[in-house]
Formats: C-alpha cells, structure tokens, sequence
C-alpha cells in the first residue's frame, strides 16, 4: 500500500511540473512572443519549377540529363564529388559503352590507386565500373581549397535539400547583391556570397553560372544561365534517384494488381456468400445449454436460487 501511494506522489510531481514548464512557456510566449530574424525575414522559398519527371508518371528527359551531366562535368565536378554514381551508370543516360569507357578514361580527376611494384600509393585513369573520384584527397584538402568551406558531396544534394530540384536550380541562379536594408551584421564578409535561397543568406560558394554559353551543349540548345541550372538540378536528381522510374511504374503495377485483388474477392464473395443466411449463435451466460449446465449445477451442490 505505502509504494502505491509513493508511486502516486512521484506521477502527481512529475505530472506538476511537466504543467508548470508548459504554463511559463505559453506566459513567456505571450509575453514576448518570437522575433523574425534577419535570415528568416530575407529568406526566399525556391521557386516554382516544372521538371519531366514531376508528378507520379512523370520521367526523364535523356537529352536533359545529357546537357545537365555536361554541366556538371564541366563547371561542378571541379569541386564537387559524385561519390555514389558510377562512370557505367551513364548507360542511364543513353550513352553508349565506347562513350562511357571514353568519359571514363578522359575524366580529369583520376582514381586513387596503390602501384603494384612499390605499394605505395599513386593515381590511374578511371574505367566504367569506378565510382566518380572526388577532387579532393579528403576533407582537410577540401577545406584547404575553398577558405575553410567544405564542397558537398552531390550524389544525394536533391534529397538532402529542402525542395529537391527546385531548390538546386533557385540557388544556382539566384546569386545577386545583398539588398540595401539588410543588415550589416548580416551582409556577407570576406568568401562570402549572397544568395537569398540560402538557408543563412550567405553561402561560400561562388557563383558556378556566371554568364550564358558558359558551355556549348552537344544537341544545340541555347546555353543559358537558366536552362544550365534546369538542366544540371534534372541531372543531379537522376543522381539521387536514379531508379526512380522503376519505382514508379512498379507500384503503378501493385496499385492495379490491389483493385484487381479487390475486385475479385468481393465478386466471389457474392458468389459463394452472398445467398447465404447469417445465424447468430447465441453465447454467453444467457446461452439457454449453459443456463441448463449452470441449474443442473447449482441442484447438485444444493444451492438454492
């Protein structure tokens, strides 16, 4: 009995203060309610772009991930690794295998290796089943290059981002000087950037897209700042999900196999049950044979009811 009642105590005072915190937080709140901050105030939501593969049928564009994989080989991979896409992957693309054993082989950043007469550590060209080496040999060489900045990894950077492509494409393009009212505890310092797609404002990378023609695109499109930054977000998605197809087109098929399912059990269970009449059993202690077991009991022991 004391350790109900010691348990009781303990719950009623966990109870009480867990209502005294929220009763002070709802009174500070009140009291001084939250202030938009500087990053949240100039902050802007990436913008609305329409991409092939939005939406549950949508897909890829092969001629897009083309352009946007030369973007990327061109003006990004100078920075930024591709760590979990192989050079065969390409094979998505709609390249072909002299093209990508040639993309491979070409690839200015090659692949770390160990010399198998010394054993020491050296450096040969990449082949088709190599994953894209990174630029830099690790983190702190990283860093050393970019002012302290690391360069993300962009194998996953759509997923990892809040807005996916959108949000890739907004901040390639979105460079621009910092506005008049903002701050000057705000305004980027020294390798610093302002682009308002940025989560704090200011961003350490320069801006990649600095002008139209930047590269030359094999199939004749126009090389814009905007159609490089649609098309490499469009690559980088691919990157992220390169299965994404596949995925979409097998629960398609799992959605119309369920109604299928759906449709037949309910035709066979109108053709073997639906005539049949429902019988309620009776059970319980009202069931009249356990009334019966129960007084023929009640007799046997002599109980009177």
């Amino acid at each position: 009995m004391l350790v109900r009642v010691l348990g009781f105590l303990v719950g009623l005072g966990f109870v009480a203060v867990a209502a005294w915190s929220l009763l002070w937080g709802v009174i500070a709140y009140i009291g001084e309610p939250p202030h938009e901050t500087v990053e949240h105030a100039f902050h802007e939501e990436a913008h609305d772009s329409r991409f092939s593969f939005d939406g549950p049928f949508g897909s890829f564009d092969r001629q897009q991930l083309q352009r946007g994989f030369q973007v990327y080989r061109e003006v990004c991979a100078g920075c930024h690794g591709l760590s979990l896409v192989a050079f065969r992957n390409l094979h998505d693309l709609g390249y072909s295998e002299a093209e990508v054993r040639a993309i491979a082989d070409q690839w200015p950043i090659q692949v770390p290796s160990v010399n198998p007469a010394t054993g020491e550590p050296a450096t040969r060209k990449a082949i088709p089943a190599d994953r894209f080496p990174s630029p830099y040999a690790n983190e702190t060489a990283a860093r050393a290059a970019n002012n302290n900045a690391l360069p993300p990894d962009l194998s996953l950077i759509v997923k990892a981002r809040e807005g996916g492509a959108a949000y890739i494409e907004s901040l390639l393009t979105g460079y621009r000087n910092p506005p008049a009212d903002l701050p000057a505890e705000n305004r980027p310092g020294q390798g610093l950037h302002y682009n308002p797609y940025f989560a704090n404002l200011n961003i350490a990378m320069p801006p990649p897209l600095t002008a139209d023609g930047q590269v030359t695109y094999a199939d004749g499109t126009a090389a814009t700042r905007s159609q490089m930054a649609h098309d490499v977000s469009a690559f980088l998605t691919w990157a992220a999900e390169p299965n994404l197809e596949a995925r979409r087109a097998g629960g398609l098929f799992v959605v119309i196999f369920l109604i299928f399912v759906t449709i037949l059990s309910y035709l066979a269970y109108k053709n073997v049950w639906g005539s049949a009449k429902r019988a309620v059993r009776i059970t319980g202690p009202l069931d009249p044979v356990n009334m019966a077991k129960r007084e023929a009991a009640d007799r046997e022991a002599g109980v009177h009811s």
